[in-house]
């Protein structure tokens, strides 16, 4: 009895009806093929972590004790740092832009104030912070928010020009508010503009210094309720810095001047200065600068004060980078940087503002960078950065994502990478230092590539969540500087602006064969080697792939009938022509009209190139423009170390490259590879009467030529031909094999075995709606993906062969066999055969991957070389020599199972997935995956207990399919298509793992896995750990004696209810967030947050205990001392008689 399945039915309507139609074409299978281990449980969706620098980051702040660093952006995120390796990630739902944060200083939680007018205090005591409470202000716009350090009184300054006070532990507002009129009073006959800047004095808590945009500052008294001083400038007003002893501040002002104020003294600054004007000699103003945007003043034990400030630059700098200047005394260093500043920090040793600060660091926040400066070394060196954010160095343009990988493999790229590292830096640790790392289990390794618009390639180290970049390799290298020729330009190149652009990454893990495709249609071919060398030529082939056919299903040209003019031997023929590997470097052809030909995008470079140990060239392909027109970019790319091979295709055809003999092996149109199958009427156009053979085609007496073309470039003595293609019948195909100058002549039937299509199939047509998978709206076909595996080539075979398969835009799936010579010196002497096979499926929707299973459902990666140096010598050279001849081993299926299916295809489209049944190529699964979007990226992946489909549609759906039943598994709406940038990088990986560019900074890694998501509690790191707060600044005995320290204020009764009285109802409205307040004590769980936790009760008991005794004792003293003098009084009294007293 069939088991019913309710998912089918839950799932909804459209994959019910899919579902219907795969049980009812292989219900039997289902039940007899295999047991499915993998079930819905199995899965869960969830972020992981985000990696990089924040995009449009606008505030910034740092907690002095706890050493954690706070980025807010413009579209509501927070991103935390502590230690390396130690990241969090937050959203505001709102997503406003944050425009200030404040830490409660070493207390584990955090204020943010958005662009909406909303205020929000976080939980940092757990390991994803969490909204405590929130206040949304309903009439008024918050511009300044400020935090005494061991207060819960927070200050937020207005557009009108109030400031409000927020109570950070009940989020509730106080009845005290400073109005604007109230401070400026008469000194103004004008609004003094929003409040920016709001800070208490260092030495007295009571007096409040307001900042006002138009240039007034006002010492407020806060007990008193009245400004004790006004100042007034002609300036607007940017920021405000206290000096520590509470006696002078500084405000930096629009025209690019600092003015020194005393306390006591109004009227004129106590000191002007403008740092980077110019003075005049006779005593007029210096030249208005550009405005100084913020300004800081901090002092030291033994040297003079630290003056920094951002901006100030003269007007005449024209060009100039922003800069952060650095006064010190009498030096004045101004240090360039590579972006705006957004916002910086000075980094002190002290969290009291009423001590000398000792500073050591400036933290820059620049637009794109984060930049921390050692104030303490000569020459202000920079720290190096731990943190992932150089992602965006370069726009990134795709990416790759390998979870499991071998286990050497990390180790090898590290050591090569760091000897890539700049000098230069201050030997200095890193100062933001806080947090704990995690406990996680997960111990396999993980790499993500990323390639550029540079034309860089990055290595990055990603497991166990944590993200560190290992190596660096620079593809541009290999070829020239382009000029600035604009003639030039139109000629050859085919994009405007990144050339080197990085487009297609095929990478081999185990053999370390790298393999990227550029937009400027070129391939470069990469081996790992440990050791440095010099490439006196780089090895270059030049393939030329252009096939015309008219649109299909059109008539014929002059109303003519539909027979096609089939092309003699020797003449041009629209079919594709390949260059074998021309001397280099390569020489362009022009025809008599002017017209491009046979000319590469970009030049390779033709002096010797010193490749460093980690990644050098072992060959360019180049496409190259025919007959004027320029190379299609490639739109698929494929790798096989254990073959020797490297296929790429794009809208014109594919071409099969032999990266060890360097030459190409198939250079074919999509539609030759159909042989008589092909489904569609497609009218072959005419040559085009500027085309010239250019080393094309071969006639039959052109042995010798086509061998001398085609003599690989890395012996003399080597002699052989590459397989070449002529098309005399849409039936039968002439191969011309001429090796060792005899020329053979071989007669390939159509293929047996070809699978006649599916009718099935037949009644749709290509859907035409918007797909950025599909390669475009024409009607050639273009190559889409591609797989190496060893399977069986053709319909009934009894044996496997290596083969290729090969999926086209308009789903349908080829095979094309190769056939190589045995591993050693003979694969290197001996010409590889390659022979296309006949159709295996057609599905609907571009192809997007292949993968295959054996009988019991176990995954069948292909075949691969182990890595070997490839520049090694003596004894090393020999066990070179012995992996080299080493081949995996593929066992043929055994005469008793010739008639059984012995593998499975897994076919992936855009709209369907398929799985195909070997050698008999039937399909006993389809699964219709969506009907009204599309699918962008599509992956076969081997979780911990089985392998199952991962599918990211365009809609937002993360889906996940079982295999080989094709049983939804899993359906979420995650993220929809906002942006193509997501389409373009999105990966799955195995076990559970996914990844996608969210911003063009930020990599946001999620997971699919139920396993994962259960310990990722424990995988992330913590950002509060128990600290002790430093010790006040002693006071001394004579600033106790006489009052000179620093006064204290009772905050709680000046701004308390009793007091201060309610805050107006309609002004805030009160948000309580998901946790209560006993939340800040520590939501977080696991055994570290655990004794976090129960340390701090330990500690709180200590103090209250200790507390109790001081009470204690203090009582004890009063009682001694009443009975002190309770003794003395009746001593006094005993001799006296009633009427004396």
């Amino acid at each position: 009895m069939k088991k019913f399945n309710i998912r089918k039915v839950l799932d909804g309507l459209k994959e019910q009806a899919s579902s219907s139609v795969s049980s009812g074409q292989s219900g039997a299978p289902e039940n007899n093929l295999m047991h499915e281990t993998l079930q819905s449980e199995n899965f869960q969706l969830c972020k992981t972590v985000r990696h990089g620098f924040p995009y449009q980051p606008s505030s910034m702040a740092h907690d002095p004790v706890q050493k954690i660093l706070a980025i807010g952006t413009q579209s509501g995120a927070l991103r935390l740092f502590g230690r390396p390796g130690v990241e969090c990630y937050c959203q505001h739902e709102s997503g406003a832009a944050v425009i200030s944060l404040q830490f409660l200083i070493n207390e584990g939680a955090l204020v943010s104030a958005l662009a909406d007018d909303s205020v929000h205090l976080w939980n940092l005591r757990q390991r994803r912070p969490a909204i405590l409470h929130s206040l949304k202000f309903n009439r008024e716009r918050i511009t300044f928010v400020h935090l005494p350090f061991q207060s819960k009184w927070l200050y937020i300054g207005t557009e009108k020009g109030n400031i409000h006070i927020v109570n950070v532990e009940s989020f509730t507002l106080s009845g005290y508010v400073i109005m604007w009129n109230k401070a400026i009073e008469l000194s103004s006959k004008a609004h003094p503009g929003p409040v920016v800047h709001i800070s208490d004095n260092p030495m007295d808590e009571g007096k409040l210094i307001i900042g006002y945009e138009a240039g007034i500052v006002v010492l407020w008294d806060l007990k008193s309720k009245k400004a004790d001083y006004r100042y007034t400038y002609d300036e607007a007003i940017h920021s405000v810095a206290w000096h520590h002893e509470g006696k002078q501040f500084i405000c930096s002002h629009s025209d690019g001047t600092l003015t020194i104020w005393n306390i006591k003294g109004q009227g004129k600054p106590f000191q002007t200065i403008t740092p980077h004007g110019k003075q005049p000699k006779d005593g007029k103003k210096p030249e208005p600068c550009k405005p100084i945007l913020k300004v800081e003043y901090k002092t030291t034990r033994l040297g003079d004060p630290f003056m920094i400030l951002s901006g100030g630059l003269s007007y005449d700098t024209v060009g100039r980078r922003p800069c952060l200047t650095v006064m010190h005394g009498k030096s004045t260093a101004v240090l360039e940087m590579d972006y705006p500043i957004v916002d910086f920090l000075t980094l002190c040793e002290t969290p009291y503002s009423n001590d000398f600060q000792e500073p050591y660091a400036v933290v820059v926040l620049l637009e794109k960078d984060l930049v921390v400066i050692d104030l303490a070394q000569n020459g202000y060196p920079i720290f190096e950065n731990p943190y992932p954010l150089t992602i965006h160095e370069s726009p990134v343009t795709c990416c790759e994502y390998f979870a499991d990988c071998p286990v050497d493999l990390i180790p090898a790229l590290y050591s090569v990478g760091s000897r890539q590292k700049r000098q230069g830096y201050s030997k200095k640790e890193w100062p933001i230092s806080g947090g704990n790392w995690g406990l996680g289990t997960q111990s396999y390794p993980e790499i993500i590539i990323t390639g550029h618009a540079d034309g860089t390639v990055k290595f990055w180290d990603a497991s166990a969540i944590m993200l560190q970049v290992l190596y660096k390799l620079k593809t541009a290298k290999v070829f020239e500087k382009s000029r600035n020729n604009k003639e030039d330009k139109q000629n050859t190149e085919i994009v405007d602006e990144d050339p080197f652009a990085i487009q297609i990454m095929a990478w081999c893990p185990e053999s370390r064969m790298l393999c990227v495709a550029g937009v400027s249609a070129n391939l470069i071919i990469y081996r790992f080697s440990r050791q440095e060398i010099t490439t006196e030529v780089v090895q270059l082939l030049e393939v030329r792939l252009q096939y015309e056919v008219n649109d299909m299903e059109s008539p014929p040209e002059g109303g003519g009938g539909g027979d096609r003019d089939l092309p003699t031997p020797g003449t041009a023929s629209p079919s594709p022509q390949t260059t074998g590997p021309p001397t280099h470097p390569s020489t362009s052809s022009n025809s008599s009209d002017g017209v491009r030909d046979n000319v590469p995008c970009l030049k390779v470079r033709s002096t010797p190139l010193k490749q460093s140990s980690g990644y050098q060239v072992e060959l360019v392909v180049q496409l190259v423009w025919v007959s004027g027109e320029p190379p299609q970019q490639i739109t698929s790319l494929a790798l096989n170390s254990s073959y020797g091979l490297i296929v790429f295709g794009n809208s014109n055809g594919l071409a099969v490259v032999d990266y060890l003999q360097k030459t190409v092996l198939l250079n074919l149109g999509t539609v030759e590879l159909y042989g008589s199958n092909d489904p569609y009427q497609r009218q072959a156009r005419s040559p085009r009467k500027t085309r010239q053979p250019a080393g094309g085609l071969c006639d039959i007496n052109e042995g010798s030529a086509s061998e001398d073309r085609c003599k690989s470039p890395t012996s003399g003595k080597l002699s052989f031909s590459m397989l070449e293609l002529c098309v005399f019948s849409p039936c039968v195909r002439v191969l011309y094999l001429s090796v060792l100058s005899s020329t053979v002549l071989l007669s390939v039937c159509p293929p047996r075995g070809a699978n006649p299509l599916d009718h099935r199939d037949n009644s749709f047509s290509r859907s035409r709606s918007s797909s950025v998978t599909s390669i475009d709206k024409e009607a050639r076909e273009a190559i889409t993906s591609f797989h190496f595996c060893e399977t069986f080539a053709r319909k009934g075979d009894s044996a496997i062969t290596p083969c290729l398969y090969v999926g086209t835009s308009l789903g349908t799936v080829l095979a094309v066999a190769l056939n190589l010579p045995p591993a050693g010196e003979q694969r290197l002497l001996q010409p590889v055969i390659v022979l296309p096979s006949g159709t295996l499926a057609r599905l609907k929707g571009s192809i997007l991957r292949m993968a295959f299973l054996d009988n019991t459902g176990t995954f069948l990666p292909p075949a691969f070389e182990t890595w070997y140096e490839p520049n090694a010598a003596g004894a090393d050279s020999e066990e070179r020599d012995k992996a080299r001849k080493r081949r995996p081993v593929s066992v043929s299926p055994s005469t008793s199972q010739e008639l059984q299916e012995s593998q499975y295809a897994v076919v992936c489209s855009e709209k369907q997935a398929k799985v195909i049944a070997l050698p008999s190529q039937n399909c006993i699964f389809k699964h219709s995956i969506t009907e009204t979007s599309f699918v962008l990226r599509a992956d076969v992946v081997q979780m911990n207990i089985g392998n199952c489909v991962a599918c990211f549609c365009a809609n937002g759906h993360i889906m996940t399919l079982s295999l080989p039943g094709l049983r939804p598994l899993l359906d979420v709406n995650y993220l929809p298509l906002t942006d193509m940038r997501i389409a373009r990088t999105f990966c799955f990986t195995n076990l559970g793992q996914a990844m996608y560019l969210t911003s063009p900074t930020e990599i946001q890694r999620i997971t699919y896995s139920q396993e994962t998501c259960e310990n990722l509690q424990e995988m992330l790191g913590e950002l509060f750990t128990p600290v002790e707060t430093p010790e006040a600044p002693n006071r001394g005995f004579f600033k106790g004696l006489f009052g000179g320290g620093a006064t204290s204020l009772d905050r709680e009764e000046l701004f308390g209810e009793t007091q201060a009285g309610k805050a107006s109802r309609g002004l805030a409205q009160h948000i309580p967030g998901p946790q209560g307040l006993e939340g800040m004590k520590g939501a977080a769980s696991g055994v570290v947050a655990d004794l976090a936790r129960a340390r701090i009760a330990l500690d709180e008991r200590g103090q209250k205990l200790g507390e109790l005794d001081e009470r204690t004792a203090a009582m004890l003293a009063s009682a001694d001392s009443f009975g002190k003098h309770a003794h003395d009084m009746m001593l006094k009294c005993k001799d006296k008689k009633w009427y004396q007293f």
